[in-house]
Parts: C-alpha cells; structure tokens; sequence
C-alpha cells in the first residue's frame, strides 16, 4: 500500500529539517512564500499551509511586512501531534536507534492490551535522537501475523540507526491501513534500562505514553510504550473545534 503525502507537509517536513540545521538562526528570515512556490515547484497555497503548519507547532512566527522567521529553540525536541501522519513523520528529523532487536517472546500483558488469544508477541525496543541527543526509550510489540512482514527487517536488528518509525516500517505490508492511536500520558519513574538509554539518573521524572495502534477495521496492530526526558522533549497538541 502506498501513502502519498500532500505536497504541503512535504514542504513543512524540508522547512522544519532545515530550521533544526540551524539554516535560518539569527534572526535570518525564510524564503518567501513565492521563493519557496518557485523553488519547489508548487502552489503558494501549498506554500501558505506549510507555513501554517509551522505556526501551529511554534517553530516559526511571521511578522506582517517583514517575513516570516525561525523561533529561537531552547534546545528540546518539539512535534506538533495531531494525526496518524504526524506520527509517521518522526522520521523527518530524528534517528531511530534499535537497543533491542525485534523477537518473539511471552508477554501476558502486552498480549493481553494487543488483543490477542496466544502470550506470544513479538517486541522490539529502541531509543530515538535528535541532533544526537537521546530523548525518549519506546518498547513495541507486535501480533505475530504482523511482526513477520518485518522480522527480517535491517532497521529492526540490534544496534541498527536508521531514519525510519515502525509504523512506517508495517504500513507498506498490511491488508488494511492504521487509523486510529489510542493515546494515554502519565508520569513515571524512569528504571535502570530507561535512564542508561537515555542518560539520566534512576528514578527520574519521565513522561510516559502509551499509544494502541489499531487499523480499519479496529484490530489491534501496535502497542508503543515511551518514556520521553522533559528536559529534551515538548508534547504539543493543537484541539480545534468540531467542525472547523
């Protein structure tokens, strides 16, 4: 199966890579509106909506007359989460590095979340960088007639570093796409594996989020638990009216 992605997050995507670069620091303005329609070849309403995009998610700020500009980070990793996509595209700017490879074992409670009639799933763990800077450990587990599609998978094997999200990684192979995550974020302590992967202290403060993956037709597909550091990492959602 495959996923086209509108023309206007393609742009966001290459806009926000370039900001985290630091292409656009001091105060440097970004490319107009026309610039950026010229140089990538698409609409300035494609254009307008990257923008938006970016504005939603406070990584730039526009100021009438003048431009629009980057907005002075303070070193934490933000996404701006609001679909399916959003969650695909971690991807964009940041490094998936396996901590262990994908393998069948038991796991009552994960198969129990997952729905599933057998103890077995298959789970992976790995911990995610941005400008190589760990900020969040994620434990995933998988139903076996899922797990199969990517057992083999070299993004998935131990010590692997690859510009890739599981979910991109099954989307290709399933019958039917995933369509829904159900979202829990808690706070927990972080454990010896969390904190050596992560490089803080035992018993610190992490956010915890568990998201429940399910596709179409409601089945269970995915079960990602992480522990993000808050001192690396803002979690931001934009809610909007029904209807608009």
């Amino acid at each position: 199966m495959n996923v086209t992605e509108p023309a206007h997050r393609i742009l966001s995507n290459e806009l926000r890579r370039r900001i985290a670069e630091g292409e656009y620091r001091g105060g440097l303005r970004l490319p107009t509106e026309a610039e950026l329609a010229g140089r990538h070849d698409v609409s300035r309403q494609t254009v307008r909506r990257a923008f938006q995009d970016l504005v939603a998610e406070g990584i730039v700020y526009r100021v009438p007359g003048r431009g629009t500009f980057a907005t002075e980070s303070d070193g934490r990793y933000l996404r701006q989460l609001g679909s399916i996509e959003d969650l695909m595209n971690l991807s964009t700017d940041t490094t998936m590095e396996v901590v262990s490879a994908l393998r069948r074992r038991v796991d009552v409670e994960a198969a129990s979340r997952l729905r599933l009639e057998t103890d077995l799933v298959d789970s992976v763990v790995f911990r995610r960088l941005h400008d190589g800077v760990p900020f969040v450990l994620t434990t995933v587990w998988l139903p076996e007639h899922i797990a199969r599609h990517v057992r083999d998978a070299p993004e998935l094997a131990d010590g692997a570093a690859s510009a890739h999200t599981i979910i991109g990684l099954l989307e290709p192979h399933l019958e039917s796409p995933i369509t829904e995550a159900a979202q829990s974020i808690t706070v927990a302590a972080a454990s010896a594996e969390v904190a050596a992967a992560t490089g803080c202290e035992p018993g610190h403060p992490m956010l915890r989020v568990d998201r429940l993956y399910s596709d179409a037709q409601g089945r269970a597909a995915e079960l990602a638990v992480s522990y993000f550091l808050p001192e690396h990492y803002t979690y931001r959602v934009t809610l909007r009216r029904g209807g608009h």
